[in-house]
């Protein structure tokens, strides 16, 4: 049996769809559906049959490359995250793609391009400072517009903090450029749906607010991780084991666990600590692995293991001390992953 996504169907999909009905009900508020990457742990094309379902209309992608994970399943128009560059002269110029632009030279080489004209999506520089162009030259892109078919701004702002103010200021200087615009669009991410509505009641616009973890991810406990034991072999103290031959310093039990490098597991990103508390986990977790000893995410008996050694590509091994009763092969056992860096061989819909 494979790395499963057990998803508790009823529950998730009424908070994907409350989620959606409450933000909606905010005046001048669109919900727009992000998939990307991973799919947030269920897959692109999964999360565009559910957005599709959801009557949105538009979904949001990371790249162009994403596209053709959602065209066949969304109808809809498909918004492309990353910025567009030159180099993608292959885009398809499908009349639904939204693009996102956000230097000067590459709104006029995209204008430049001719028939039909490209939808386009100004980015304007937030304190992320990631893309963007700046406040002070949007009057001049907003001279190169006529050449396109302009759908809004867009505001990429901070995960941290409250940043309604900064979204205020944006929003004004961008509106400043196109006093006469009766079809005032603002795409943003990271607001609460309340905040939106406020920029679209203080801007007579209408927002289009771009979600991904809270929607799809909001409700965590309709979704369970679980993994299956694929061989158990008791190890007595002096043994060899794995590929690099570690020996057992006292006896135990080996679980082969299906789940590795290939799906994500033990992969991890830079930690974002920022407090005393954080940087000190930080620190305790990098000596114990200066040492050899890594904690897995998988749980037996009410507690997460330790690796026996790195994670292999299709399989993780984990060591119980000689006092746990293994599980069977073929049980599932619970694991605690990131959804947005694990790849599951399948999603099971538990209704």
């Amino acid at each position: 049996m494979p790395l499963t996504l057990h998803v508790d169907a009823a529950r998730w999909r009424d908070h994907v769809r409350r989620y959606v009905d409450q933000s909606t009900g905010n005046d001048g508020v669109v919900v727009v559906p992000v998939t990307k990457g991973n799919g947030y742990g269920f897959g692109n094309a999964v999360l565009a049959t559910e957005s599709q379902k959801l009557g949105v209309p538009t979904l949001a992608v990371g790249t162009y490359s994403e596209v053709t994970d959602v065209a066949t399943a969304f109808t809809g128009d498909i918004l492309v995250l990353s910025p567009w560059r030159p180099w993608y002269d292959d885009v398809d110029g499908e009349a639904r793609i939204v693009h996102t632009v956000s230097r000067l030279d590459d709104l006029h080489e995209l204008a430049a391009a001719g028939s039909p004209r490209p939808r386009v999506v100004v980015e304007i520089r937030t304190s992320i400072r990631r893309h963007g162009i700046p406040p002070a030259q949007l009057q001049e892109a907003a001279s190169a517009l006529a050449d396109v078919q302009f759908e809004g701004f867009a505001l990429h702002l901070p995960l941290a903090g409250d940043h309604l103010s900064e979204a205020r200021d944006l929003a004004a200087a961008a509106f400043d450029t196109r006093p006469d615009d009766d079809g005032r669009q603002l795409w943003v991410s990271h607001l609460a749906p309340t905040a939106a509505s406020a920029l679209a009641t203080e801007f007579s616009a209408d927002v289009r607010l771009r979600v991904a973890t809270a929607l799809w991810l909001g409700e965590r406990s309709a979704l369970r991780p679980r993994a299956t034991v694929l061989d158990v072999h008791r190890v007595r103290r002096g043994e060899t084991f794995g590929y690099r031959q570690r020996r057992a310093r006292r006896d135990g039990t080996l679980l082969v666990i299906d789940g590795g490098t290939a799906h994500g597991i033990a992969l991890e990103a830079p930690t974002p600590a920022t407090t005393v508390r954080q940087r000190a986990v930080a620190l305790a977790k990098g000596g114990l692995e200066s040492a050899g000893r890594a904690l897995s995410p998988f749980r037996v008996a009410g507690r997460q293991r330790w690796f026996a050694e790195p994670p292999h590509m299709q399989c993780s091994m984990i060591w119980l001390p000689g006092d746990v009763e293994p599980p069977a092969i073929g049980a599932e056992i619970d694991l605690d992953v990131r959804l947005t860096t694990t790849t599951f061989d399948r999603i099971r819909w538990d209704d």
